[in-house]
């Protein structure tokens, strides 16, 4: 059933917030109805709407610019948010809505390289596990001061056999372990482990099937 604006604003009067919060984040609100209740004065609304599934991209993209972050975080959680908006998003003044942004599965190549060099070490750690990080971007991060996000590099899919071989000279034995488990490393290494090999990586390459990962001597 189709409802012009002025049935909608005769029918939104009598409805407090509690009931328009609750039109809001149902799993059944139309598309129409949700784009009404995306100018609602109340930011819970609002922030209800941004989250709902139903919502349009382009409902999401105008909430996108609300100067309520709660509101932005939201339109950065919803799977129908584009990648254009999520460009936007990347840059935004709040690092939870840049936390939300690096783990969308829309988020581009591009936006991750933005993200790659955020302040927030949280931000570059999601970046660094996006299975849409490019291996530019990895390579970049393998060198990021925080050793947790250089762990995810090593653990990153997209990762390629260079960037791998730098990381498993890494100080951190943690780090050298995830890079013997990563599917693209180069198997036969030659690379110094120095006195401080980690025994977890010893026990790893003794009692792996892998015939050629058993041949590596460290």
């Amino acid at each position: 059933m189709t409802h012009n604006k002025a049935h909608l604003d005769e029918f939104f009067r009598i409805l407090d917030p509690d009931q328009r919060n609750h039109l809001a984040e149902s799993p059944i609100s139309k598309s129409e109805l949700l784009d009404y209740l995306s100018h609602d004065e109340n930011p819970s609304v609002r922030c209800n709407v941004a989250r709902n599934l139903n919502t349009k991209p382009e409902i999401l993209d105008v909430l996108s610019r609300d100067e309520n972050s709660y509101i932005r975080c939201g339109v950065a959680q919803n799977p129908n948010t584009k990648s254009e908006t999520l460009d936007v998003l990347s840059q935004d003044g709040d690092f939870y809505v840049r936390r939300y942004v690096v783990r969308h599965p829309n988020t581009t190549p591009k936006t991750l390289d933005i993200l790659s060099k955020d302040v927030d070490f949280s931000v570059r750690y999601g970046c660094a596990q996006h299975s849409n990080t490019s291996p530019e971007i990895l390579d970049y991060l393998s060198q990021d001061k925080n050793s947790v996000v250089r762990r995810r590099v090593a653990q990153n899919s997209n990762t390629n056999p260079e960037t791998l071989d730098y990381l498993s000279q890494d100080k951190s034995p943690d780090i050298r372990e995830k890079v013997a488990h990563n599917p693209n490393y180069k198997k036969k290494i030659t690379v110094e482990l120095s006195s401080t090999q980690h025994e977890a990586l010893k026990k790893l390459i003794a009692s792996s099937q892998d015939p050629e990962l058993r041949n590596v001597t460290l």
